[in-house]
């Protein structure tokens, strides 16, 4: 009887923790790949090939910028994704709002064309996008190109982030700025941009990440420009180098500050967006603190 009701318990539990038991081993497989990334970042490999144990150093942490045509790689990448990032946020973050807050001829259709670039494949995008490129005289490979490549895919990831922003703002909060005598441009920039900033940082945090990652469509519009994955490629022919490794390490822990710090402006949106004005007597009661800034 004892060993029975031990059983129905550990069944109980396993039932009652199932959810988390399966989180947590998602997290470990999506964690894995990272943490065997940073073991092997430390790795003192013999040869050119840093795929088995040998021993514990520090000298790649140490000389992390040590090859010439990594760094240059690497600076390519960081300034593709800077700039197809502030483009590609600018200009989504204004079709979002024109998507979400005018009627206008063609928007269904606008809302639906904006998902096609995220449903396409990779491959079939590249290769559209050269032949694109080869059929205009006055685009040559490179750079330029690439830029315009990045750019247009992440477009579509801003325009769905801020639009999901958008769509749960609510709108009394702009009312009671312009009753508190604020113009329409001194409403959006006091009250709207700053409730809807954690929305447009996370949105280019993703292009961020999409840019610097990509190595698909940069690989049919690069020409001769090579970027960090693009030279991850090649050097993976004759021997990634272990500062690859490090360099993907401190690229990681980047992206998890950056993703951390738009968590905290996220909640802290949410906190001022849940404020309510309150039955009080007195001019500006209750009123958000963004809403009476704008008068």
């Amino acid at each position: 009887m004892s060993g029975e009701s031990g059983v129905s318990r550990a069944w109980r539990w396993l039932r009652e923790h199932a959810v988390n038991i399966v989180a947590g081993l998602v997290v470990v497989y999506l964690l894995l790949p990272i943490a065997i990334i940073l073991l092997f970042s430390f790795n003192d490999p013999a040869g050119r090939y840093n795929y088995t144990w040998v021993g514990f150093t520090l000298d790649h942490w140490a000389h992390a910028f040590s090859r010439p045509e990594l760094n240059e790689a690497l600076l390519t990448s960081l300034k593709l994704a800077v700039l197809a990032t502030v483009i590609s946020t600018i200009v989504g973050t204004l079709m979002a709002l024109a998507l979400v807050r005018h009627n206008f001829f063609g928007r269904r259709a606008a809302n639906f064309l904006i998902v096609i670039p995220m449903a396409t494949p990779e491959v079939v995008m590249g290769a559209a996008l050269l032949s694109f490129f080869l059929l205009i005289p006055w685009f040559t490979l490179g750079f330029e190109t690439l830029l315009i490549a990045h750019v247009m895919f992440c477009i579509s990831f801003v325009v769905v982030v801020v639009r999901s922003r958008l769509i749960g703002f609510d709108r009394n909060l702009e009312e009671a700025a312009k009753d508190l005598g604020a113009s329409s441009f001194d409403t959006f920039r006091l009250v709207t941009l700053p409730l809807i900033m954690p929305g447009i940082f996370g949105a280019a945090m993703l292009a961020f990440a999409l840019s610097i990652d990509d190595f698909v469509i940069s690989n049919f519009n690069s020409g001769t420009t090579v970027t960090f994955p693009l030279y991850i490629f090649g050097a993976a022919q004759r021997g990634i180098p272990v500062e690859v490794n490090v360099i993907a390490m401190i690229l990681f822990s980047f992206t998890v500050a950056a993703m951390g710090l738009a968590t905290w402006q996220q909640r802290r949106a949410e906190k001022l967006a849940s404020v309510r004005p309150e039955q009080e007597t007195g001019v500006g009661a209750g009123v958000p603190a963004g809403a009476a800034a704008a008068t």
